[in-house]
């Protein structure tokens, strides 16, 4: 029978927790410094241990991997820790679908997918000479809010972006992806699409909690001028957030026309989990200025199940469950090749 494997980081724990549940042999590649952590989770059934994740293309991992008839589960670290060329080389099956990891990775081709979903996307500035408005600079990849920073102006973005080149943050010749804030309520929408039963289910809602742009919120405004450190996005924790329900119909929508929109310019297109990453204004509106193209770690919220996953399944089921049921009955069934690459 096949097996699932991951990568030892971001929601591995919940990925395996679920195919465990499912059944399904579970394989951990870990990094050597994490171990004695994985070792207390009994439902881990194998450990490839590594010094870095990059060695999943090596022989070795990938002869033992084949031998468990493995399929792997690409999550943020994956993303974060390799290139796309990388990534695409790993021989591996890989759930979902390999080839969009770049564009969630390339600042431009994610743009263009967006637009080609018809979501609502903040407007992109070029240049930073063009700057007239508030902004926030993004790296690329998936970099976990790291290094972001707003700006109000040219001279604004080069002293935040020069502070966090001396922090050694980010590097000189980065390049960097300007794009116009949008305050209001994050949120951030999971999905999972199957392409077996041509379904798309909305999973659950997350908000993100970064460092230390909240911790800022909280000094007085007449105080925040002696803060001199530019303010970090980076992601430290994640709490569950229920919406409107006149807002369910507009959510469905957005997922829709992403999964049409990846067909088209990114075959075979948005299989598994994925998730539109955004922020409501003051007319309930949503603008996505962000996609992730695989499983959130926002999800590891919801191991039992989100108030939306309740309305679908009448057990428990995370995300990291339902990739590894996809994964059996694809399995079962002889698609396998219909949900990975």
């Amino acid at each position: 029978m096949v097996s699932v494997a991951t990568l030892g980081s971001h929601c591995a724990l919940q990925v395996l927790k679920g195919a465990k549940d499912e059944g399904l042999k579970t394989i951990l590649i870990s990094e050597k410094k994490r171990e004695k952590l994985y070792k207390r989770f009994k439902f881990i059934d194998e450990m490839i241990l590594v010094d870095t994740f990059s060695e999943i293309t090596s022989k070795d991992c990938e002869a033992k991997l084949k031998e468990n008839d493995a399929v792997l589960i690409p999550h943020g670290t994956l993303i974060a820790q390799m290139n796309s060329k990388h990534i695409e080389s790993i021989k591996t099956p890989i759930f979902g679908n390999k080839w969009i990891l770049r564009w969630e990775s390339d600042r431009k081709l994610k743009e263009q997918l967006m637009v080609a979903a018809k979501l609502d996307v903040p407007k992109t500035i070029s240049e930073p000479k063009d700057i007239d408005r508030l902004v926030i600079a993004k790296r690329q990849g998936a970099a976990g809010g790291k290094g972001y920073f707003l700006a109000s102006s040219e001279a604004d973005y080069n002293k935040k972006r020069d502070n966090l080149i001396s922090q050694g943050v980010i590097k000189s010749d980065e390049t960097l992806y300007l794009q116009t804030y949008h305050s209001g309520v994050l949120a951030y929408l999971q999905f999972f699409y199957s392409p077996i039963k041509n379904e798309l289910e909305f999973f659950g809602v997350d908000k993100r909690h970064e460092s230390d742009i909240e911790g800022l919120a909280r000094i007085p405004a007449q105080e925040q001028i002696g803060v001199e450190k530019v303010p970090s996005f980076n992601v430290i924790a994640n709490s569950p957030l229920v919406l409107r329900e006149s807002l369910l119909d507009k959510v469905y929508k957005m997922g829709e026309n992403f999964v049409e929109a990846s067909k088209n310019l990114v075959p075979p297109g948005m299989n598994g989990p994925f998730c539109i990453e955004g922020v409501y204004d003051e007319e309930a509106s949503f603008f996505t200025f962000e996609f992730s193209a695989r499983i959130v770690a926002g999800t590891n919220i919801y191991m039992n199940g989100s108030p939306y996953s309740t309305l679908i399944y009448d057990e428990p089921m995370s995300m990291g469950r339902r990739i590894a049921r996809e994964i059996k009955e694809a399995d079962n069934s002889n698609q396998l090749e219909k949900i990975t690459t």
